[in-house]
């Protein structure tokens, strides 16, 4: 079952013979439980295209349907509480709150939208990506590898329909980045969850079901 399209999505900055085509008429679709990887060289539209399917830009034209509904005919608030609910983000800098321990930092989404903890759900999340003895740590006594496996569970945490991750191993080196990738594959198949990962490592793509190419804007392999 489809839980993901883009239509004719098309972003462009300036007008004219100064205009970039940041994505160009991107078409693309996503099947519910799929591990989709996007790879493409620096400034191909890749981070561009992923901004675009989690709702956190706007595009000039084209749509973005995410479980049925068009995210570009929600209203701000309509759009924050829809991404807070089906959408967990994993980005390369992990943004970790200093202030806040583990545990803290893995229930903020449901804090922040006002949602009572699934506690069996989340000791599940952080039972599989090993986290259980440092829950009460803060992330500045942390590793990289640690960091970003608290960002992972940050993302599962609300139970989202869909999981982006930007180039989540990018800080990370190559062993702590295949341990991290393969806690992330195998929590979203365990629970069911969408995974769709851009990065420029051809080695951590291999690990998705299907890798898309984009250059220049446009999809160019699928």
């Amino acid at each position: 079952m489809k839980i993901l399209e883009t239509q004719a999505l098309k972003k462009y900055y300036n007008k004219a013979e100064n205009c970039v085509k940041a994505l160009d008429e991107v078409t693309l679709s996503v099947e519910q439980g799929e591990f989709l990887a996007i790879v493409g060289t620096s400034g191909s539209g890749k981070s561009t295209l992923l901004h675009m399917l989690g709702g956190l830009d706007v595009p000039t034209s084209g749509k973005v349907i995410i479980k049925g509904k068009e995210i570009s005919q929600m209203s701000d608030e309509q759009l924050t509480i829809f991404r807070r609910r089906q959408i967990g983000f994993v980005f390369q800098n992990y943004n970790l709150v200093s202030m806040l321990n583990v545990y803290e930092n893995i229930v903020l989404p449901l804090a922040l939208d006002g949602s009572r903890a699934d506690s069996k759900y989340i000791d599940t999340v952080i039972e599989l990506l090993h986290l259980k003895a440092l829950t009460h740590r803060f992330p500045n006594n942390l590793s990289g590898g640690q960091q970003q496996r608290v960002a992972l569970a940050r993302a599962l945490a609300s139970k989202p329909a869909i999981v982006l991750a930007d180039e989540p191993t990018g800080n990370l080196d190559s062993k702590t980045s295949q341990e991290v990738l393969g806690l992330l594959k195998m929590s979203i198949k365990k629970f069911g969850q969408t995974l769709v990962m851009i990065t420029h490592n051809h080695e951590i793509a291999q690990l998705a079901d299907r890798i898309i190419r984009i250059e220049d804007g446009k999809i160019v392999t699928r």
